[in-house]
């Protein structure tokens, strides 16, 4: 996404740069139409081809809203060869002592490329060098040095500032780059349950915004919660207690499917949003899970030759339609039962919770 925005933004300044240079050309043009250097004639062919170009470009990029930069380069390169054209055919109606014209020329023509391409070397050489070139033989060697000087300075001058822009601009787009990437990164761990690395209930409503309806079977909701576990805590310490819960949950990551969704949701209540599964199979992982917590042997940090045990009571659901409320009610409401009927259990959420929620 982020070079993507950056694209974006380069792409919109040469957007800019084109206009402007577009807007000084038929500014330019016209002002040489209406205020024509000494007797020679105000009209030429290609001084008012400039203004035609100047339309055509615009509706060019109205129907064309990409890659300015390579429309900034070929635009350069029209513009660039007619003035030239311009300039030559002008000479010819003046003296051959006229050089004061040529000066003036070149320098006119480096103004429109000062001004806007100034941020692109490549477009400012295709626009001058034409003239510049033209200028230089039609000047027949009698300023050369003059003249060199005038197109060499400020090519050097831009190609020096293009290079520190470029230097600027890597900076620029590697610290976007960094910021976007420590963004995700806080973004990613702000989803996350610090002390057992599963989903919490932000992560949870961001995976449930990318569900989709399920292509086979069904997705079904999985409530757990570890039963009697603020007696795990008083008789044990919150260190246990912490060391149970993160036991606890590596293994009901590792008993679900990689593609099955495991949150911490509550304090010691745990979701497990279970994907395209038939209901069997869905009731057998339930059960797996239950299985594989009460097997678990959870050493006591202080006394290793203590073995400390949990259970869980679980309530399942059928996300039905992808309500999801209605889905964590109901299994809920499986899960009260089944603490209710002695614990170490997993009931399935009957029609008439499903009807309550």
């Amino acid at each position: 996404m982020n070079a993507r925005s950056y694209l974006e933004l380069q792409n919109n300044k040469h957007r800019l740069s084109l206009l402007l240079f577009i807007s000084i050309n038929t500014v330019s043009a016209v002002f040489t139409l209406l205020i024509p250097f000494q007797a020679t004639p105000a009209f030429t062919l290609p001084l008012i081809g400039i203004p035609l170009c100047c339309l055509a470009a615009i509706e060019y990029i109205r129907r064309s809203p990409r890659q300015y930069i390579r429309k900034l380069n070929l635009s350069a390169t029209v513009f660039g060869l007619l003035w030239a054209a311009h300039t030559y055919i002008k000479h010819q109606y003046l003296p051959n002592d006229s050089h004061s014209f040529l000066l003036i020329s070149l320098l006119s023509i480096f103004f429109i490329s000062a001004i806007s391409l100034t941020d692109n070397v490549i477009a400012f050489c295709l626009n001058a060098l034409p003239s510049a070139l033209t200028i230089l033989w039609l000047d027949d060697m009698h300023n050369t040095l003059r003249i060199l000087f005038t197109i060499l300075l400020p090519i050097v001058a831009f190609s020096i500032h293009h290079l520190m822009l470029k230097r600027s601009e890597a900076f620029t787009q590697a610290l976007v780059t960094n910021l976007y990437h420590e963004r995700d990164k806080f973004s990613d761990l702000s989803m996350l349950d610090p002390l057992t690395g599963l989903y919490n209930r932000r992560g949870l409503e961001n995976r449930l915004n990318q569900l989709q309806a399920p292509t086979t079977g069904g997705h079904f909701v999985l409530l757990l919660d570890i039963d009697h576990f603020k007696a795990y805590n008083d008789r044990y310490g919150h260190t246990m207690g912490d060391q149970a819960l993160l036991q606890v949950a590596r293994t009901i990551r590792d008993t679900v499917r990689s593609r099955d969704i495991v949150v911490r949701y509550g304090g010691e209540e745990f979701l497990v949003l279970l994907i395209n599964v038939s209901e069997e199979y869905a009731t057998s992982l339930a059960e797996s899970v239950r299985q594989s917590v009460q097997e678990l042997l959870i050493q006591h940090h202080l006394h290793p030759q203590e073995i400390t045990r949990v259970t869980l009571s679980a309530g399942i659901a059928n996300l039905d339609k992808l309500d999801v409320d209605s889905a964590i009610c109901s299994a809920d409401a499986a899960l009260y039962r089944a603490k209710s009927s002695g614990r170490n259990n997993i009931q399935r959420a009957n029609s008439a919770q499903n009807a309550m929620c």
